[in-house]
């Protein structure tokens, strides 16, 4: 009976060791912030934005002089008693555009920058507006100018005229974490200074042209646009823009757009009123694994380029349609989404250095940047090619020559128009007739004779990049002859 006591001691000792608070200490504690502070600081520098504009009220011409028409069409209708001045007879209603009157567009969110009233918000919020009003939390409203605004971006500069206003501190927002405590602050519904909080759920999320947003499980819905995304040290890290939603409310997921990325926007907006961007001038494609691949590159990366304008900076430049540009002025572009947001940061009138893979190799290349508001058009002509077909090969294609108008016409050097189509990889593959195969793995297209002596040659188990130009762009299709 002694032992058993002895063991019972042992194990009961044993059991208050391996839960005692020590055998936890390594475990971090994880507590949910007190937000409350926070919003009392911030929520002045909030702002409610109501727009309006200008309609046309339709008016019916006949009616009685110095009786509402209401009036009218009720003697009309249930007295059927004529009325001095009224015609007789069934009312004819005829459009007659009165004097425009001012009706609410929308409600939104903005967030004061500087204290002389200076106002961030989106740009689908006062977009097509005729006016502008701000309503501060102590229930000041102000007629607010606006300064600038850039669609591409969703962002908006606005000032009203106001001094010694609160205003929020900015944030880093390259140093957000995903995980961390974040809150928004906006008017949801035209609900002024709802406050809803949740963490960041990614980063550099690609929904648009110019923008990594930041994603969020904050509730945001419509009238949140425009506000504040915030830290938990009161800094604005970004701007509530988006909601993915399939009702039109919030589903868990909403997207901010960087703070860094905003105020590189409104300095231009609020110096000059627009926002300028860089372009060089070439169409991008999808970079897949496969074409990875195929291009000898191993894992997707850069940017695929689809195609060339002619006589744009790149075609200048000497980029052609079918390069992977890896990098751009110094920095590494890792997806096709990366080399907008590049170009469009660079001054117009730069020359950087460009890196393209081709052809199994990089190449460094000098391209000059321009105002992406300049356009280039080139005449096109429709021209049908010299008949020359030949029967399919191992690729599953016929193919005829070039003329060189068409070759002028698709500003392309050399190639093979695809005439006809069998049971082979490029006809699974999607290729139709009327397209011009320009090169095989990396082996530029010149002739009918070249190309079927290069097909020939192929390894028949191996995948092989086909560079298709078709109408304006250039498709690369990876296929195996077998």
């Amino acid at each position: 009976m002694k032992k058993y006591l002895i063991a019972l001691l042992a194990i009961f000792s044993l059991s208050q060791l391996a839960f005692t608070p020590s055998a936890f200490a390594q475990t971090p504690r994880v507590s949910i912030p007190d937000f409350a502070d926070l919003v009392e600081r911030a929520s002045p520098a909030v702002v409610n934005i109501r727009t309006t504009e200008k309609v046309a009220v339709q008016q019916a011409q006949g009616g009685i002089p110095g009786m509402p028409e209401d009036q009218a069409e009720f003697f009309r209708r249930f007295f059927g008693v004529p009325i001095p001045g009224m015609p007789s007879g069934p009312k004819q209603a005829q459009p007659n555009p009165g004097k425009p009157q001012e009706a609410d567009r929308g409600v939104g969110s903005g967030f004061i920058i500087e204290s002389n009233g200076l106002i961030l918000t989106n740009a689908h919020v006062v977009e097509g507006a005729t006016t502008i009003y701000v309503t501060l939390t102590d229930k000041r409203e102000f007629k607010a100018k606006l300064l600038g605004m850039d669609k591409r971006t969703d962002v908006a500069v606005v000032k009203i005229e106001a001094r010694d206003l609160p205003k929020l501190p900015l944030g880093d927002s390259s140093r957000v974490r995903v995980g961390e405590w974040v809150l928004a602050i906006g008017s949801p519904f035209g609900l002024e200074n709802t406050v809803t909080a949740g963490i960041v759920s990614a980063k550099s999320r690609d929904t648009g042209d110019y923008l990594p947003f930041i994603q969020t499980d904050v509730a945001v819905n419509p009238g949140n646009s425009g506000g504040p995304l915030l830290n938990t040290a009161g800094q604005v890290i970004g701007i509530n823009s988006q909601i993915f939603s399939r009702s039109g409310g919030y589903m868990g997921i909403s997207f901010a757009i960087p703070i860094d990325e905003a105020m590189r926007v409104a300095d231009q907006l609020r110096t000059n009123g627009k926002m300028t961007r860089g372009r060089i001038g070439v169409a991008l494609g999808e970079m897949t694994k496969e074409v990875a691949e195929s291009l000898g590159l191993g894992k997707p990366r850069g940017a695929y380029v689809r195609n060339v304008e002619p006589g744009g900076p790149a075609a200048a430049g000497g980029i052609e349609a079918g390069d992977v540009i890896l990098s751009f002025n110094g920095r590494d572009i890792s997806k096709s989404t990366d080399l907008p947001r590049v170009v469009g940061e660079t001054k117009p009138g730069s020359s950087v250095p460009v890196q393209v893979w081709r052809k199994g190799g990089t190449r460094d290349l000098t391209v000059t940047v321009i105002d992406a508001e300049s356009t280039s058009t080139a005449n096109k002509k429709s021209e049908t090619p010299a008949a020359n077909s030949n029967g399919a090969n191992t690729l599953g294609v016929a193919v005829s020559e070039l003329s060189d108008a068409k070759k002028k016409d698709l500003n392309i050097k050399g190639g093979v128009e695809v005439t006809g189509l069998g049971d082979g990889p490029l006809a699974k593959a999607g290729i139709r007739p009327g397209d011009v195969i320009i090169r095989v793995a990396d082996a530029d297209i010149t002739s009918v004779k070249q190309f079927e002596a290069l097909v020939k040659g192929l390894d028949a188990y191996k995948a092989v990049p086909v560079f298709i130009r078709r109408a304006d762009s250039t498709l690369v299709v990876p296929v195996r002859p077998k």
